[in-house]
């Protein structure tokens, strides 16, 4: 349970530096900043049930994509996720994540969180 939590936090630390990197995206709802940084981890708790169910399943029905594209298109794929997660928290609830475009923002928030990611993996082990 520990480790879910800080793999949840990290990709909380993940998106927050993804909101303050790329345009169109952000944070919405919490007045105080403990309200935003739990909105942040739920968020990421959302993102990561969105990777471990739809993600294999869209990995598979894209496959030819991924050949074709030398995997590239796993940058689109990873946008998706994210693009799904933002509707999801938006639609159900007033706070969540926001993309106000699907195409470039999404696109470049999704490599921008490849990266931070893979530098947190980095800096932080396990």
């Amino acid at each position: 349970m520990l480790q879910f939590a800080i793999r949840a936090g990290l990709t909380g630390v993940a998106l927050w530096v993804v909101t303050k990197l790329v345009s169109g995206i952000a944070f919405v709802g919490g007045d105080s900043t403990l309200q935003r940084a739990g909105i942040i981890f739920v968020v990421a708790v959302i993102f990561g049930l969105v990777n471990a169910i739809v993600k294999p399943i869209v990995r598979l029905i894209s496959l030819p994509l991924y050949i074709v594209t030398l995997g590239l298109f796993h940058i689109v794929v990873n946008a998706l996720m994210l693009w799904i997660t933002s509707r999801i928290t938006e639609n159900t609830t007033h706070w969540g994540l926001y993309i106000d475009d699907f195409w470039w923002t999404a696109i470049w928030a999704s490599i921008v969180l490849s990266v931070v990611s893979w530098l947190l993996s980095l800096v932080i082990p396990g």
